[in-house]
């Protein structure tokens, strides 16, 4: 099982752990990711909004260098990734304009777009082709005690859902479950976390991710899952500023798949559990190994 593998700026930056966790656990399960030579920024969330053709030219490129790879399935982690190179897909599939203008700029680099790359998310690649049991096959020490939030935010499955549902996602709340975890139930899975408000309108943006922790902890929740570096960090590393406003929160804030190499008993320098800023070593002391 291969795929062109995505990595983004994020992930090289303030996700490393995302991208640690992520190549060790799909080796795990005996997934191969081979990295787009030569990929550059996706232009994020935020480009759409300037220049529409231009942010979808930059993104395309890399959906060019995929088919060039010869692999027709390209893995992107990051949520703002993964929704910037499905709307390029959508907007040159149904703008004759961008299709045409993005076409004339590939080419003048020597690249040609193809629109048979599919762009999956890794929740979907691993309960899609890898499969629940193969996962709950692999674990060796099951998340007992962990009582989890899974938050999606707001861009893996909108606007478009290629494998959830929009409102009520629930991949990878089955996906927690075969680790051994108890997953609640979290109304706030798809709410924003304020996004890049943290860094231009910090109240706003701060009472976003604050309301999002403070839900979850009504709820007993003991740990956030996320799928996405910016709700990671936004949720996780203004924990100090928000207790400064409001009723402080204190709770881990951890990427699927650390949660994933958790449960299969891997080495948490491996999983990037050095990384954060909150413990999760109180939870990590109640965990028992099994027999496998």
């Amino acid at each position: 099982m291969k795929f062109c593998y995505y990595p983004g700026c994020s992930l090289r930056g303030t996700g490393r752990a995302y991208e640690e966790s992520l190549l060790a656990v799909f080796q795990v399960l005996g997934v191969e990711l081979q990295e787009l030579a030569d990929w550059n920024c996706c232009g994020a969330t935020a480009y759409m909004s300037v220049d529409e053709v231009m942010a979808c030219t930059l993104t395309a490129r890399n959906l060019a260098l995929a088919a060039r790879s010869g692999l027709h399935q390209m893995v992107a982690p990051c949520s703002a990734c993964f929704l910037a190179l499905n709307k390029t897909k959508h907007a040159i599939a149904e703008s004759p304009l961008i299709a045409q203008r993005v076409d004339e700029a590939l080419q003048r680099a020597g690249l040609t777009y193809e629109n048979g790359i599919a762009v999956r998310h890794p929740l979907d690649v691993l309960v899609t082709d890898v499969g629940l049991e193969a996962i709950r096959q692999r674990v060796r020490r099951p998340l007992t005690g962990f009582k989890i939030a899974p938050y999606y935010g707001c861009q893996i499955v909108r606007p478009y859902s290629p494998f959830d549902d929009q409102d009520r996602p629930a991949t990878m709340d089955r996906l927690l479950q075969a680790l051994g975890a108890e997953v609640l139930r979290y109304p706030l899975k798809t709410k924003c976390c304020g996004g890049s408000l943290t860094g231009t309108m910090a109240e706003i943006g701060l009472r976003l991710s604050y309301l999002l922790l403070r839900e979850a902890a009504k709820r007993g929740a003991n740990v956030i899952s996320t799928v996405c570096p910016l709700c990671q960090f936004n949720l996780e590393a203004y924990q100090d500023d928000m207790a400064r406003l409001w009723e402080p929160v204190r709770m881990p804030v951890l990427h699927f798949t650390q949660l994933m190499g958790i449960a299969f008993g891997l080495e948490p320098r491996q999983l990037g559990l050095q990384r954060g800023i909150v413990s999760v070593k109180p939870l990590l002391a109640r965990l028992q190994e099994v027999a496998i």
